[in-house]
C-alpha cells in the first residue's frame, strides 16, 4: 500500500506588507530635467501603449512615471463597449503607483499610438497633480514641463482644506 501523500500546506493569508511597502518619503525637490533619462521612460510608455485595449477608438495609450523612490510605474488605457467606464492609461499608472506602495511621480512621459509625447487629458492632468503635485515634470509635445504649467490654479488637497475651514 502506497503511503498518503503528504498534504501540503496552505498558502499564508496575503496580508497587504505582502505586496505594498509603506511609502516612499517624497524628495525634497524635483530631479532636473537632464537627470531624468526621458528615452527610457518613453521606452516604457511605448511598451505599455503595445499593450493598450483600445477597439473602439483605434487609440492606444501608454504611461510611464518614475516615483519618488526610484521605482517605474506604468498604465495603458483599457476601453469598454460602455464608453464612459473605458480607463485612461494615467489611471492604469496611479493604480499600480498606489499598489507598489505609494510615494509621489517625479516624471511622466505619456505617448499615443506613433510613440511621440502625448498631452494627458484634464482627468489625468488632475490625477497627475494629486499623485505627482506641481513639481513632477511631463514630457509633453512641446518639451519637459512641470505640472503647475501643465494645469495652472490646479484644484487640490488644499482646496478642501480651505472649503472646510474658512479664513
Amino acid at each position: 500500500m502506497c503511503p498518503d501523500p503528504v498534504p501540503e500546506s496552505p498558502a499564508p493569508p496575503l496580508h497587504e506588507a505582502a505586496y505594498a511597502a509603506e511609502p516612499a518619503p517624497p524628495h525634497t525637490s524635483p530631479p532636473a530635467p537632464e537627470h531624468v533619462d526621458w528615452e527610457a521612460l518613453r521606452a516604457k510608455a511605448i511598451e505599455l501603449m503595445g499593450r493598450a485595449y483600445a477597439p473602439y477608438s483605434s487609440f492606444p495609450v501608454g504611461v510611464a512615471g518614475i516615483v519618488d523612490d526610484g521605482r517605474v510605474v506604468a498604465g495603458c488605457n483599457v476601453e469598454n463597449a460602455a464608453y464612459g467606464v473605458g480607463l485612461c492609461a494615467e489611471c492604469g499608472m496611479v493604480s499600480e503607483l498606489h499598489a507598489t506602495g505609494g510615494g509621489r511621480l517625479v516624471a511622466v512621459s505619456c505617448v499615443g499610438g506613433d510613440g511621440q509625447p502625448l498631452m494627458p487629458c484634464g482627468r489625468c492632468r488632475q490625477l497627475l497633480w494629486e499623485n505627482g503635485g506641481p513639481d513632477c515634470l511631463l514630457l509633453t509635445p512641446e518639451g519637459v514641463l512641470p505640472m503647475r504649467e501643465v494645469l495652472p490654479q490646479a484644484f487640490g488637497p488644499d482646496n478642501l482644506t480651505a472649503a472646510r475651514h474658512p479664513a
